[in-house]
């Protein structure tokens, strides 16, 4: 893809300035320090003009009061962020073609949609459904009964297990295991027995999983991941829980069995939330917190055991000054130990002289 000025300022519903001969042409998008003559940019703050008059680009969106910068091409927009976003789709890599690859193993059985492109060594098990315009990596193994609607990208090497359901227009990144074994357990005594997961997953429609997650299948039930849910690179979900609507979960972070996370929550990175615990609409859980017990919603906490931000920086500032209270408390405990030294010898040279007749 590569835009001239016209088409640019076209593609932003923008009215172009009249340009004669203009040599511009855009083929890619980057940051201001990387960027390249061929290259779009964004700018959002005034403290990034010394940023924008350094770089290379072809152009830069900033917003309508960005300071002018002599030499340089700027595209007044509203939200610059947006408009760049919107426009490097444009110069995304083009989707593999419609077609089975001829190393593929597609059952007889399988129902595969139109215009559906399936990778090389994908293997789709029988009783499975593809949508419409959907595309199976290479290596990917779609297991029995499994649905996939429309649009979805499945990319390389992922596994989607035990009849689990994703809606339209899902992404899963290369690694990520969908409908695995929930780690389930009881100990009979003398060892740990399996219990049988005989449950599934469904994910709803606009989700994103990045690669190497694992979102394990109920024991009984669902496991469900509802619409517009982010999920990051190296999550897991296990057995029975519900994770809500357009949820967001960084890396790293684990949601225990049978716990839910309420519509619009934010999960940090490395995040532990032990089962059967709610995490309230709209909460916001700080990095490498424990979660132990129900977050109301709206709230923000941080720390383990997760409580109330407010409370846990607090005694995060506390326990800077221990070092300076410990040293005060020993310089106490001398002075203590000098006074009372004094004390016992006052009181010794205060004794009663020896009178007559007591030599």
């Amino acid at each position: 893809m590569v835009l001239d000025r016209s088409q640019l300022y076209a593609r932003l519903g923008l009215a172009p300035p009249d340009f004669a001969a203009d040599p511009l042409r855009i083929s890619g998008v980057s940051t201001l320090a990387l960027a390249s003559g061929a290259d779009l940019c964004f700018a959002e703050r005034a403290d990034q003009a010394e940023a924008v008059a350094a770089t290379d680009a072809g152009a830069v969106l900033v917003p309508p009061d960005f300071p002018e910068t002599p030499g340089r091409l700027l595209i007044r927009t509203p939200n610059p962020r947006r408009a760049f976003f919107e426009l490097a789709t444009a110069f995304a890599p083009a989707p593999e073609p419609p077609g089975i690859h001829a190393s593929a193993v597609v059952d007889r059985e399988a129902v595969i949609g139109a215009e559906v492109a399936v990778g090389a060594c994908a293997v789709i098990a029988a009783g499975a459904r593809i949508g419409d315009r959907t595309r199976i990596g290479a290596g990917c193994f779609i297991g029995r009964d499994v649905s996939i609607g429309a649009d979805c990208v499945i990319e390389a090497n992922v596994t989607i297990l035990n009849a689990s359901q994703l809606g339209e227009r899902c992404i899963i990144h290369p690694g990520t295991v969908i409908g695995g074994d929930g780690f389930g357990f009881h100990w009979d005594g003398q060892r740990h027995s399996k219990i049988p997961q005989l449950g599934r997953v469904v994910i709803e429609a606009d989700v994103e999983i990045g690669c190497n997650c694992c979102v394990d299948c109920a024991t009984l039930g669902i496991t469900r991941v509802r619409r517009g849910t982010k999920i990051d690179n190296l999550v897991q979900v296990a057995h029975n829980t519900d994770i809500g609507e357009h949820v967001i979960l960084v890396s790293q972070a684990g949601v225990a069995g049978s716990s839910r996370v309420g519509t619009g929550a934010v999960i940090a990175g490395q995040v532990a939330i032990s089962d059967h615990v709610s995490v309230g609409a709209g909460a916001r859980v700080g990095g490498q917190s424990g979660v132990t017990k129900d977050v109301p919603a709206g709230a923000t906490v941080f720390g383990t055991p997760a409580r109330p931000m407010k409370d846990t920086l607090r005694e995060l500032a506390a326990l800077t000054q221990l070092p300076e209270l410990l040293k005060q408390i020993r310089r106490q405990e001398r002075e203590l130990d000098a006074l009372r030294e004094r004390l016992e010898a006052l009181e010794g040279t205060s004794s009663p002289a020896s009178g007559p007749g007591n030599d």
